[in-house]
């Protein structure tokens, strides 16, 4: 999927969680990309394009050569793209009574 398409296709809440699973340190960008259809140039791309550029170059130099963030570079002991507690229901949001 092209990006001028993925962002016209995106909602709010698509971006936002795409925008997570970039940050989180054991979700491959394949993930992303099994869920999304964003391969991991148009993720870095729309990071780019939502992130302020000093959170934008934080968040490369976190992820550049991590080799959690590649299925191919990560532990054949590594069978799942995120922890067994990390999806929670609203996204940790704490509801008002």
């Amino acid at each position: 999927m092209s990006l001028n398409k993925a962002f016209t296709t995106l909602d709010p809440v698509a971006k936002s969680r795409i925008i997570e699973m970039a940050w989180e340190d054991r979700t491959p960008f394949e993930a992303i990309d099994d869920e999304f259809g964003l391969v991991e140039q148009d993720v870095i791309k729309l990071m780019r394009s939502e992130l302020k550029p000093n959170s934008f170059r934080n968040w490369r130099a976190r992820v550049s050569g991590r080799t959690t963030k590649h299925k191919a570079l990560r532990s054949e002991d590594v069978i799942r793209g995120y922890a067994p507690a990390q999806y929670k229901p609203n996204h940790g949001l704490k509801r008002r009574a």
